[in-house]
């Protein structure tokens, strides 16, 4: 078992996805979900439904909501941990277990869109980043959308680094180049991004971005008082997300980018 599957077996995707910074992310990525295919649908002059890949669908919070709602959903995932879950649900998912970088059970242009969330989180090198992008290429058609998901550089040296004081260790070990880009290294399960760097791995891969939003904004950095709040303000937080999630001075700073590529 490798150590990223060691981890997601214990760690609660579930559980994160439930709770309320989690929520803010969910209900903005799901909301450009829906914005990228109703604009797929608009352009079809045929009733069959819309055929999506999920890869890295984890424990299929995305894919099963997706094809609750008609689509045609194919999922792949690494972990068989996260697979069982997302199995037991008995959605319509066709789910199988595989691995972004090789994704050669699906012939090309075999779908509309493609969600790649989980996995760039765990790439440690420039090929592969812009392996995972190309073959994801590879199996939507032209025309189609890619929605990729990055964890980002600096929310980790602001929240793991200063907030939970982390940082002095960190530079004294030689993690963090002098201007805090942490340096990649296959060492660590997570690996961050910086805007310059997705901006380059797009290039190499031939993909023309739509947008690039920020889906949790700074949700994750007021865990406590999201978790306070009633109702009423939590649905505002919300609205306050959607209203300034495309905000170009909250990209850097936000827990993930969500980036949106035309085929």
């Amino acid at each position: 078992m490798t150590e990223l599957e060691q981890y997601y077996n214990k760690f609660n995707e579930e559980k994160r996805l439930q709770s309320r910074h989690g929520q803010v992310e969910y209900h903005t990525t799901m909301h450009y979900i829906h914005r990228y295919l109703d604009l797929l649908k608009a352009g079809q002059d045929t009733d069959v439904p819309l055929r999506i890949i999920d890869i890295g669908a984890g424990t299929g919070r995305y894919s099963v909501a997706l094809a609750a709602e008609g689509y045609d959903v194919t999922a792949v995932e690494l972990v068989k941990y996260n697979l069982g879950i997302l199995k037991q649900k008995g959605a319509n998912v066709k789910a199988y277990q595989g691995n972004a970088l090789k994704l050669r059970r699906f012939a090309d242009d075999s779908f509309d869109l493609a969600l790649l969330f989980g996995p760039m989180y765990h790439l440690h090198t420039d090929e592969e980043h812009v392996q995972a992008l190309s073959e994801a290429k590879r199996v939507v058609r032209p025309g189609g959308y890619i929605l990729v998901a990055y964890v980002m550089n600096d929310y980790s040296v602001i929240k793991y680094g200063f907030m939970e004081n982390h940082i002095a260790e960190r530079v004294k070990n030689g993690e963090l180049t002098d201007d805090f880009q942490i340096r990649h290294n296959n060492k660590e399960l997570y690996d961050y991004a910086r805007l310059e760097q997705i901006e380059a791995w797009n290039a190499a891969a031939g993909l023309q971005r739509e947008l690039i939003i920020a889906p949790d904004g700074p949700a994750d950095y007021i865990r406590p008082v999201l978790n306070a709040m009633d109702e009423e303000t939590f649905g505002l937080f919300l609205q306050y997300q959607l209203a300034n999630c495309e905000r170009p001075e909250l990209l850097g700073a936000s827990s993930h980018t969500l980036d949106i590529l035309r085929v």
